[in-house]
C-alpha cells in the first residue's frame, strides 16, 4: 500500500506498509511553524525523512495504529477552527482527509481535530482497514471505504445526501472551490470553504481561488499572500485568513477556545513581518 504525502516545505514523501520509502527535494529552507514544534532550522530532505518517521512512530500516520483523536497542535489551524465551529454550533458537519481513507464526513469535533492537526498536503492515499473502522467507530463516513478516494465536492454530495446544510470543507484548488459554489447554489447548502495547502499557487489559481472560499491557510504562498485582502487574520507566520464574513465568525469563535492572551485590533491586512516568514516563499 502506497501514500503519498507532501510535508515541511512542499516535500513529496511516498511511505509504503509504515516505512519512508521516497523522499524529494524540499521547496522551502525554513519554516517558523515547524522550528517552533519540533527545533528544525534547516529543512533538508533528511530533516524531511525524520519528521515522517516520527509521524509513524508517534501517532501511526499512514499505519492500522493511527491515533484519531488527538490534542490541539496549533491555537490557531484549519482543523482546529472546524472543530471549534462544529462545537459552538456553527458547523453540522465537516468533509476533510484522512490518511488510510480518503474523504471524510463527520459532526465529531474530536475527530476532525484529530485526523487533520497534523497531517499535511496528503496527494494519494490507499484504504487501511483499520483506519476506516476507527473513523467509522467514532461516527465518521468515510466516502469511499474500498479505494480511500480524495473528492470533497463528493464528500459535500454525500453529506447533503446525508441531511447536512451547514457543512466546512477543505480544498487545495481553485477549481474544487469552483464546484463546491455551483453545488451550494443547486442544492441550497451552506458552505464554509478553507483552502489549505496553498504553497506554490499561481498567481492566477491564487486569485482564482480566494473568489470561492472563505478562510485559507497562507502556507508558503508568495502569491496569495500577496493578492488576499482579508477581513480578519489570524497569526503572522503562517496566518489564517479570513476572506468573507462567515469565515471571520468562524476564526473569532475559534479565538474565544484558544488559552493564550490574544489582541484584537484593527488595521490594514495581511501582516506579514518579513523575518517570520517561511523562506523561500513559494
Amino acid at each position: 500500500m502506497a501514500h503519498v504525502m507532501e510535508i515541511l516545505g512542499m516535500t513529496r514523501v511516498v511511505v509504503e506498509d509504515g516505512k519512508v520509502k521516497e523522499v524529494g527535494e524540499p521547496q522551502l529552507e525554513w519554516c517558523p511553524l515547524f522550528e517552533k514544534a519540533r527545533g528544525i532550522k534547516q529543512i533538508t530532505s533528511e530533516e524531511v525523512r525524520k519528521n515522517m518517521e516520527f509521524r509513524i512512530r508517534d501517532f501511526g500516520l499512514f499505519t492500522p495504529h493511527r491515533k484519531l483523536e488527538m490534542d490541539v497542535f496549533v491555537g490557531f489551524g484549519a482543523s482546529e477552527v472546524m472543530m471549534t465551529g462544529l462545537n459552538r454550533g456553527m458547523l453540522d458537519v465537516t468533509v476533510t482527509v484522512c490518511d488510510g481513507a480518503g474523504t471524510v464526513i463527520t459532526a465529531n469535533p474530536k475527530l476532525v481535530q484529530g485526523m487533520g492537526a497534523r497531517i499535511s498536503g496528503l496527494v494519494e492515499t490507499d484504504p487501511i482497514p483499520e483506519i476506516v473502522k476507527g473513523i467509522e467507530l467514532r461516527d465518521g463516513t468515510v466516502l469511499d471505504p474500498l479505494n480511500a478516494t480524495i473528492d470533497p465536492v463528493a464528500g459535500v454530495e454525500k453529506a447533503a445526501q446525508m441531511g447536512y446544510k451547514k457543512i466546512a470543507v477543505s480544498v487545495v484548488d481553485a477549481l474544487t472551490a469552483s464546484k463546491l459554489r455551483e453545488l451550494e447554489k443547486v442544492q441550497d447548502l451552506d458552505l464554509c470553504i478553507i483552502a489549505a495547502h496553498t504553497t506554490g499557487l499561481t498567481k492566477e489559481n491564487a486569485t482564482e481561488l480566494i473568489k470561492n472560499i472563505d478562510i485559507a491557510t497562507a502556507c508558503a504562498s508568495k502569491n496569495l499572500r500577496n493578492v488576499i485582502r482579508p477581513i480578519a487574520q489570524v497569526g503572522t507566520a503562517v496566518p489564517l485568513f479570513a476572506v468573507t464574513q462567515k469565515g471571520k465568525e468562524l476564526l473569532l469563535e475559534r479565538a474565544k477556545e484558544v488559552d493564550s492572551p490574544i489582541l484584537v485590533n484593527t488595521m490594514p491586512l495581511p501582516v506579514l513581518p518579513e523575518k517570520k516568514q517561511p523562506r523561500e516563499l513559494k
